[in-house]
């Protein structure tokens, strides 16, 4: 993904259709489709904002990249790219969503344009920026130290601890659903996935990947990296759990409707 410009609209930053399709590996015409089939579910705003007339002009004019015969400009927020990123639904967009929400939306503290301060200034902020670095690793060298012992515990105590009776219970309403319904049981544990990573605006495949990430590490065996499942990250998670729970509670109450 590219450097992309920081562009604000009403005080928060927002991305063009272009900029999203770039950071989606998509097409602008894809992104267009995607949000005129949904349109419904957009809602100006809160997911987007649609410049036209003298407000266009307004933002031309701050922002001169965008001259020509543009006469309307659609900007995307946060919760718009999210859902651009639902629609698209692969393991690209969803990296590159998590990467705008670090590295693009939070808004960091500006850097100082070094070429506006004086020569003296500038090899003062110079030699104050290498002495707080020094500090500033030494420091984090020691934080290192005194935590590295306890990161394996850490991981084995909270990422992988096992709640035997609620997976006993999850378990056991997903195969009576699955009977009740005549279906397959893989089939609808991966809908009850889909319907968390709808819900929980989350992409398990790629939580999976970096907590077998962090245990590898940690230093845990690859016997352990091997057995860790969705489930894992799931439990590991008290919002995740909390929304699972729910959703395997409304297949079972639906698979007893359903007969």
């Amino acid at each position: 993904m590219s450097q992309l410009k920081v562009i604000e609209q009403n005080n928060q930053r927002v991305l063009t259709t272009a900029q999203l399709a770039e950071s989606y590996g998509t097409t602008t015409d894809k992104i267009s489709y995607n949000f005129n089939y949904n349109e419904k579910r957009y809602k100006h705003g809160k997911h987007f904002f649609l410049l036209t007339g003298n407000e266009l002009k307004l933002f031309k004019e701050a922002n001169r990249e965008f001259q020509g015969s543009i006469n309307k400009l659609y900007l995307w927020t946060e919760k718009g790219a999210w859902l651009h990123a639902k629609s698209l639904n692969t393991d690209e967009a969803w990296e590159a969503y998590e990467m705008l929400v670090d590295d693009y939306y939070c808004k960091k503290e500006s850097d100082i344009d070094l070429s506006l301060l004086s020569p003296e200034m500038q090899m003062f902020k110079m030699t104050f920026d290498a002495v707080a670095k020094v500090q500033m690793e030494a420091a984090r060298t020691q934080l290192e130290l005194k935590e590295v012992q306890s990161t394996v515990k850490t991981i084995s105590e909270t990422f992988l601890r096992k709640d035997e009776d609620w997976r006993k219970s999850i378990n056991s309403m997903l195969n009576s659903a699955a009977r009740k319904l005549g279906g397959n049981y893989r089939d609808l544990r991966t809908e009850s996935y889909r319907l968390l990573e709808e819900r929980g605006r989350c992409n398990l495949n790629i939580r999976l990947a970096n907590l077998k990430d962090r245990l590898a590490e940690s230093g845990a065996t690859k016997t352990k990296i091997n057995q860790t499942t969705r489930m894992d990250v799931i439990e590991s998670d008290t919002r995740l759990k909390e929304i699972y729970t729910t959703i395997i509670k409304e297949l079972s109450i639906g698979a007893l409707h359903a007969k």
